[in-house]
């Protein structure tokens, strides 16, 4: 299968089980695989034979800053489900959602979630 995948795509986000994560924010960044079949497109050079991954953005981008979830596996699933929804041309995808720098009083890079879901 074919992948397109869209790396370390960064957002600001209301994320979070503290309140204060909610209230002021923090950086997140995407990664997504999108597996589906882009022999079509590759032939073709057609766009509409394919995801176009400014859109796939702009769809993040208000997810991001209009919603909230306490935990970031939930908004990691949201993300799966509402991409997989939008674009039906996609197979299967693997979402990559990181929390640099979590609220804690000692330090590491950041928390990562991965989920890989498939169409039904």
């Amino acid at each position: 299968m074919d992948k397109m995948i869209l790396s370390r795509m960064e957002y600001y986000g209301y994320h979070g089980v503290f309140e204060e994560e909610r209230k002021l924010g923090q950086r997140f960044y995407v990664d997504l695989e999108l597996e589906m079949d882009l022999s079509k497109a590759a032939k073709t050079d057609d766009l509409t034979l394919t995801v176009n991954y400014a859109e796939i953005h702009e769809l993040l981008l208000e997810i991001m800053r209009t919603e909230s979830f306490r935990l970031i596996e939930a908004l990691a699933e949201h993300i799966a489900s509402k991409v997989l929804d939008t674009y039906t041309i996609i197979d299967a995808l693997t979402v990559r959602l990181t929390k640099p720098h979590p609220p804690f009083d000692i330090h590491f890079e950041g928390v990562t979630i991965e989920l890989h879901r498939t169409r039904k």
